[in-house]
């Protein structure tokens, strides 16, 4: 799981609530974690390979909000092997985990151990957020064509620059000046909570004003396509909604445990004595949820493929086949347009508008394919809708 609570772990002079929830249980935790991310993992690549019987998915051009989707669940699979190392390493090694409370010890390999697993973990999950984030941005953007393969640079720098910057700040905030000192006092521990749940928080209260702005475009687009709206637009802007939905149910049951785990440790680090039996029902709550975010913290990665793609199936085909060009479509647009000339007494007014309104139709078909990407019946029904289709 995802935590700044393993980055405190890795602090000789750790605090009583880390120290409480670390000490619950670690081999049954670190059983719960390898195997949750272990399940997660092979659903996630299962999802993610070409399945037989299917065509590959056909895009009017290539788009970064797929480019983003798969980013997204790059960073999952690289959080969960991460998990999955760490786990198996304190399983196996407790001697040498063992050391990781020894203070003044000479061995530094147990702290290095601790230190690099958890800010791998924690840098792959932030910059998961990171690109969520940016996926929200980017379907608003495309449905006011203001986005492109061109700006996937700019989401690059951002997500990796920002992960990377408050990962970092966060790390050395808490193990300043050094890591027999940190967690003296909270001064060394809430900046680095701060910049570990930032981008979390940021997804929870921004992506779903983005994608309820995003919502009501695509529904002035369907509307403004055809000047009317037709049952096909009104079901291909649910399954839109849906899809934005279904993300965000995802996100808030994979991560609330971790905030609810966080007021609740906070709160036991401002008592004086978190033993206390008045605080037994605190203590019970957040071992709770602590063994909670070790089952659905890795399971995010499977859970996010559900929602961007549906159930793909498990006949997987891996066989590699080469792209088709297609000559056939090319050749047949170029004969219709030799089969068909213009007239030469066509107004040139009554040409431009027509020009117009198709560039304009499948500048709005791309869009929308962009954002139903991975949903079979809302690209078929977008293509039917379609002025192109109906052969206009």
């Amino acid at each position: 799981m995802a935590s700044p609570r393993l980055e405190t772990y890795c602090c000789p002079n750790r605090d009583a609530a880390t120290q409480l929830v670390m000490d619950f249980q670690p081999e049954v935790f670190c059983g719960v974690c390898i195997g949750s991310a272990s399940i997660s993992l092979l659903l996630t690549i299962l999802q993610l390979l070409p399945k037989k019987g299917q065509s590959p998915r056909k895009m009017p051009k290539a788009s970064s909000s797929s480019t983003i989707l798969l980013l997204i669940s790059i960073c999952d699979i690289l959080g969960g092997f991460g998990m999955i190392f760490r786990s198996s390493v304190w399983l196996g090694f407790p001697g040498f985990i063992a050391n990781i409370s020894v203070v003044n010890g000479t061995d530094v390999w147990p702290s290095t151990f601790c230190v690099g697993s958890a800010m791998w973990i924690q840098l792959l999950y932030s910059a998961g957020f990171w690109w969520l984030f940016c996926y929200a941005v980017d379907s608003y953007l495309v449905v006011r064509r203001s986005a492109g393969l061109s700006t996937i640079v700019l989401y690059h720098m951002m997500t990796w620059g920002l992960a990377v910057m408050l990962c970092v700040e966060g790390i050395a905030l808490l193990y300043y000046p050094s890591l027999s000192s940190c967690e003296n006092g909270l001064e060394h521990a809430i900046p680095h909570y701060i910049t570990t749940y930032a981008p979390l928080l940021l997804v929870l209260v921004a992506n779903p004003i983005l994608f309820r702005r995003t919502v009501s475009a695509v529904a002035s687009l369907l509307k403004g396509r055809q000047g009317i709206y037709t049952e096909n637009e009104r079901r291909l802007g649910t399954e839109i909604q849906l899809r934005f939905f279904k993300i965000m149910l995802v996100f808030v049951i994979c991560w609330s445990s971790n905030i609810i785990n966080e007021t609740l440790l906070f709160y036991l680090e401002m008592q004086p004595d978190i033993n206390e039996m008045s605080l037994k029902n605190i203590r019970t709550a957040a071992l709770i949820t602590w063994i909670i975010m070790g089952v659905l913290n890795p399971m995010q990665g499977f859970l996010f493929t559900l929602a961007f793609y549906g159930w793909t199936g498990w006949r997987v085909d891996l066989k590699w086949r080469k792209r088709e060009i297609p000559w056939e479509s090319m050749s047949s647009s170029t004969a219709g347009e030799n089969a068909y000339p213009a007239p030469v007494n066509y107004q040139s007014n009554i040409h431009d508008s027509k020009k117009i309104s198709t560039t304009d139709s499948q500048q709005t078909d791309e869009a929308i394919s962009m954002l139903s990407e991975g949903n079979t019946s809302s690209d078929e029904r977008l293509t039917r809708s379609s002025p192109i289709y109906q052969g206009w």
